[in-house]
C-alpha cells in the first residue's frame, strides 16, 4: 500500500500526515452536514463544497498521498476568490474566511515533504511559505483598509452663534451633567489642543470606596460623570454615595452615605450624576443656600448642603423625599432613579426606570416635579389620568404599567419647558394591551410645562413600539441655522440611529421626517403600524443585515451564523416580534445612540455621536414554556437573585409572552458576535446639513477575543460602547465608553486618535472638563461594567498638561 510504502520511507511524518487527513475530513463532515443544510435554507454553497473538498482531501491525506495536500491546495485558492468576491478587500469580514483556512494551508504543505521524494520537498516547502506570506500580507493590507477612518471632510467654516437657553455657565466649571441643561457637553476650555494633548498625564486619582458586596458581583457599572461648580467636585458612586473632592488634587471633602441596599439594585448599580441648586436670594452662609441634589436606586430625592455634605433639614423630611409615593406597591429594585434629574425655575424634574419586561402591571412610569427648596411636590404628569397634573391623593395610585423616563433630561429655562425622552410601557414587547394615551407619548419627546406639568408637544420616534426602542439620549438644544434665521431647536438621537432637529417651542421638524413602508406580521400584526418615522437629516443606521454580514473565528463559526440568519425572521428594521422562530432586531437595543447621547460644538457647528452597531437575536417565549422555566417577575420569591441581564429570560407576566434577548447576538461556544466587525463606532456631523464629516470604527480588540479571552491587539476592531464624548473649544473630543478600557483624545477635525490612557477599569461614564487654578483638566470615572463586561472600580481619574 501507499500508506506502508511511505511509512517505510518516512516513518513518523506519514503518520502525521495521517492525523492531518483525520482533521481535515473532521473540519469536513462538519462543514458538508451544516453547509447542506445551509443550501436547503437558501444560503450560500461555499460551505458545501468546501466540505466536501476538505473530505476528499483529508481521504487521499490519510492514504498517505500527496493528492490530499494539492487537493486543499485547490480548496484553499477557490476559498481566496470566493472570500474576495463576497467581501472585498474588507480586513475584519475576511479574518473568518480566510485566516484558519490559511493555518490549514500551511500544515498541509508542512506534511508534503513526507509523502514526496527527498529531491522536492524545499521546492514545496518553499511554495507554502510564499503562499502563506501572500494571504498575510493581504489579510494585513485588507484589516490596515478595514481599519481606516473615512477621509474627513472640511470642518463647516462659518462659525456659528454660542447660545444657551440655560441660567448656567460652563467655561471654568461644569455645573450640570450636560455642561448645561442644555446638554452641549461642549467646554470654550482650550488649553489642551490636537497640539499638546500628547503630554496628558495623571493629574491626581481619587476613590469612591464603593465596590460590589459578594451579593452584588456583577451588577455594578459606575456611570458617573462629576460637576465642578466654583472650587469643589461633585459625584456621586454606584449606590449613591455624594462626595465632594477638591478639584485640583482630587482630595476628598467629605461625603454622605444615603445607605442604599442592595436588595434596590435593579439590573445595574449606577448614578450618572447629580445636580446642583443655588437657591435665589439666599445668604451665601446660610445652611443649603447652596445644594446637591440626587436620585437614589430606592426612589428618593436626597439633598444635601454643598458645602458640608449634611442633609438639607427644609427639603422633604430630614433632607429626602420619597417619589414612590402614590406608586402603590413597589418591590424592591422595580423603581431606581439611574439619572440625575433636572432643575427649570426651581423645579425638580424626575423620571425613574422601572425595571423592564417583568410585569405588565408594574409600577407607574409617572413623571414628578419638586420644589428644589422645600421638596414639596408641585405636580405629577400621569399618563393615566390625562388633563390631571395635580400629585395623587392619599387614597389614589399613579396607572401603573406606563411608559417611564429612565435617562435624562434637558431643559430651557426660558420657555419653561423640560424635554422628557420617553421610554416604553412596562413590558417591552408586547402591545395589546396598551392604553390610548401610552401609545401616544411612548418613546417619543415630551415637553412638558414646568410650572403647571402639563404635556406642551410631543414627537414620537417610533410607533407601538415592541423594540425596545425607547429614547436613550438626552436631547441637546441648539440654535439651528435655517434659510429663514435661526430657530430654537433641540437635536434628538435616537436608539434605532436616526437623529432629528426639532423646534423645541412647538415640536414640528425642522428638518425632513418621513414616513417609510416597515415590514408586517410577527404575533400582533393588528398592532404593527404600515410605516414608521425616519429622519431624512442624518442616521446613524448601517443598510440592512445579509448573510454576508455574518462573523466568527472560524468558517464553522460563520457558518453556524449564517444558518441562525435564514432561520431567524428577518425583514429589516422592525422586524416584527416572533414566537415560532427567533427574529433579528437591528439595530439592537443599546442603539444607534444610548444614554450617552451626543455632543454639539455650536462655534464650529459639529455634533460628535458614537454609536453602537449590534443586532439581538430574540424570541418571545410562550407563557407555558415561561413557567415551564422558571421565569418569574422581580416581584416574586426569586431565592435573593438580582436578577439577570436587560432581556435575558424576561418573564412580561400578565402577558402571552416572555421573551429571551440574545443581545448582540453572541455565538453559544466562542461568545463572539455573530455580525461582522465594527460594533460600535464615532461620527462627527455637519450640524447645519446633516453631512459625515468623518467616520470611525471606536474601540480595539485588546479586551476582546474568543472564549472571553482579552486578545491585547490594538487593531480598532469598533467594540460596543456606553457613555458619551465630551468637546473642547481646543479641538479635542474626550471620550471612554468602549470596552477596551481606553479614554481617548480624538482630533474633531480628523477623527485621528491623539492621545490615550488605560484606565484601571472600564470608563462607561461620560468624562467632563474644567479649569482650576489656571490648569485644564479632565475626568473620567473608571468604575466599568458588567453588562459591557469590563472590569469594575473606584477610581475618579483627573488628566491634566504637566505643570510648568
Amino acid at each position: 500500500m501507499a500508506l506502508e510504502r511511505a511509512h517505510g520511507r518516512r516513518g513518523a511524518g506519514t503518520w502525521i500526515a495521517m492525523a492531518f487527513g483525520v482533521l481535515l475530513g473532521l473540519i469536513g463532515v462538519v462543514l458538508a452536514i451544516g453547509g447542506a443544510w445551509l443550501v436547503v435554507i437558501g444560503g450560500s454553497p461555499y460551505y458545501l463544497l468546501a466540505g466536501l473538498g476538505l473530505l476528499a482531501s483529508g481521504w487521499f491525506l490519510f492514504q498517505g498521498r500527496v493528492l490530499g495536500a494539492w487537493i486543499y491546495a485547490a480548496v484553499f485558492v477557490a476559498t481566496l476568490v470566493w472570500a474576495v468576491w463576497e467581501v472585498g478587500l474588507a480586513g475584519w469580514p475576511l479574518i473568518p474566511r480566510v485566516f484558519g483556512p490559511a493555518i490549514l494551508f500551511l500544515l498541509a504543505m508542512a506534511v508534503v515533504p513526507a509523502l514526496t521524494p527527498q529531491r522536492t520537498p524545499r521546492r514545496i516547502a518553499l511554495a507554502g511559505a510564499v503562499g502563506l506570506v501572500a494571504v498575510v500580507v493581504v489579510g494585513g493590507i485588507a484589516i490596515a483598509v478595514a481599519n481606516r477612518p473615512d477621509a474627513p471632510r472640511p470642518l463647516p467654516a462659518a462659525a456659528m452663534a454660542m447660545t444657551d437657553p440655560s441660567p448656567m455657565t460652563v467655561g471654568a466649571d461644569w455645573p450640570a451633567y450636560g455642561g448645561t441643561y442644555a446638554a452641549h457637553r461642549y467646554s470654550p476650555l482650550a488649553q489642551i489642543t490636537p497640539d499638546n494633548v500628547g503630554r496628558l498625564e495623571r493629574a491626581w486619582v481619587a476613590h469612591t470606596r464603593d465596590l460590589p458586596s459578594e451579593r452584588a458581583k456583577k451588577k455594578y457599572g459606575a456611570e458617573t460623570t462629576p460637576l465642578k461648580v466654583g472650587d469643589t467636585l461633585y459625584l456621586c458612586s454606584a449606590k449613591n454615595i455624594l462626595i465632594a473632592l477638591d478639584p485640583a488634587t482630587g482630595r476628598e471633602r467629605w461625603r454622605y452615605d444615603p445607605k442604599v441596599s442592595d436588595d434596590w439594585i435593579p439590573y445595574t448599580a449606577a448614578c450618572r450624576g447629580v445636580v446642583y441648586h443655588q437657591t435665589p436670594g439666599a445668604d451665601p452662609g446660610q445652611a443649603c443656600a447652596a445644594r446637591i441634589i440626587e436620585g437614589t436606586l430606592d426612589g428618593r430625592l436626597i439633598a444635601v448642603d454643598s458645602r458640608t455634605g449634611r442633609p438639607c433639614a427644609d427639603f422633604g423630611r430630614g433632607g429626602q423625599v420619597d417619589i414612590k409615593q402614590g406608586m402603590g406597591p413597589v418591590h424592591p429594585g422595580m423603581v431606581s432613579i439611574t439619572s440625575p434629574p433636572v432643575i427649570v425655575r426651581g423645579v425638580v424634574v424626575t423620571g425613574h426606570q422601572v425595571l423592564d419586561g417583568q410585569e405588565n402591571s408594574a409600577p407607574s412610569g409617572v413623571i414628578q416635579g419638586f420644589d428644589a427648596v422645600t421638596g414639596e411636590q408641585r405636580w405629577a404628569w400621569d399618563l393615566g389620568r390625562p388633563g390631571v397634573t395635580t400629585p395623587a391623593a392619599p387614597d389614589e395610585t399613579y396607572t401603573r404599567g406606563t411608559p417611564n423616563m429612565w435617562t435624562i433630561a434637558s431643559g430651557d429655562e426660558a420657555l419653561g419647558h423640560v424635554y422628557l425622552p420617553m421610554g416604553n410601557s412596562a413590558v417591552d414587547y408586547w402591545s395589546s394591551d396598551r392604553s390610548p394615551q401610552e401609545n401616544f407619548y411612548a418613546t417619543s419627546l415630551v415637553a412638558l410645562d414646568v410650572t403647571t406639568g402639563a404635556p406642551a408637544w410631543r414627537f414620537q420616534t417610533v410607533h407601538m413600539d415592541v423594540w425596545d426602542y425607547d429614547l436613550g439620549g438626552q436631547g441637546t438644544l441648539v440654535d439651528f441655522p435655517t434659510a429663514a434665521g435661526t430657530v430654537p431647536a433641540i437635536v434628538l438621537p435616537s436608539k434605532q440611529g436616526d437623529i432629528y432637529v426639532l423646534d423645541r417651542r412647538t415640536g414640528r421638524p425642522i428638518t425632513p421626517v418621513e414616513e417609510r413602508p416597515v415590514p408586517q406580521g410577527g404575533v400582533e400584526p393588528q398592532m404593527r403600524t404600515a410605516t414608521q418615522p425616519f429622519s431624512r437629516y442624518h442616521t446613524l443606521a448601517k443598510p440592512d443585515l445579509t448573510e454576508r454580514d455574518m462573523w466568527g473565528m472560524s468558517p464553522i463559526d460563520q457558518m453556524i451564523c449564517r444558518i441562525q440568519f435564514r432561520r431567524a425572521s428577518y425583514k429589516g428594521i422592525y422586524t416584527p416580534p416572533t414566537a415560532d422562530r427567533r427574529w433579528i432586531q437591528y439595530p439592537g437595543y443599546n442603539g444607534g445612540s444610548d444614554w450617552g447621547g451626543i455632543a454639539v460644538d455650536p462655534r464650529r457647528g459639529v455634533i460628535v455621536a458614537n454609536y453602537n452597531d449590534m443586532p439581538n437575536y430574540n424570541r418571545l417565549v410562550p407563557r407555558s414554556e415561561v413557567e415551564r422555566k422558571g421565569w418569574s417577575p422581580r416581584s416574586q420569591a426569586r431565592g435573593g437573585d438580582l436578577g439577570g441581564p436587560e432581556g435575558a429570560g424576561d418573564p412580561q407576566a400578565g402577558t402571552p409572552y416572555g421573551v429571551q434577548v440574545n443581545a448582540g447576538w453572541r455565538m453559544p461556544f466562542t461568545n463572539l458576535l455573530c455580525k461582522e466587525p465594527p460594533y460600535g463606532g464615532i461620527r462627527a456631523i455637519d450640524l447645519r446639513t446633516g453631512r459625515t464629516l468623518w467616520d470611525r470604527p471606536f474601540g480595539t480588540a485588546r479586551r476582546n477575543g474568543p472564549f472571553g479571552i482579552p486578545s491585547m491587539l490594538p487593531l480598532e476592531i469598533g467594540t460596543p460602547n456606553n457613555g458619551g464624548a465630551v468637546v473642547t473649544a481646543g479641538g479635542v473630543v474626550f471620550i471612554a465608553a468602549a470596552t477596551d478600557n481606553l479614554v481617548r483624545a480624538i482630533d474633531l477635525r480628523t477623527g485621528e486618535t491623539l492621545w490615550s490612557d488605560v484606565l484601571p477599569a472600564g470608563g462607561q461614564a461620560t468624562p467632563m472638563t474644567y479649569e482650576a487654578n489656571g490648569r485644564q483638566y479632565v475626568v473620567i470615572m473608571a468604575g466599568g461594567h458588567h453588562f459591557m463586561e469590563t472590569p469594575v472600580g473606584d477610581e475618579v481619574i483627573a488628566y491634566a498638561l504637566p505643570q510648568r
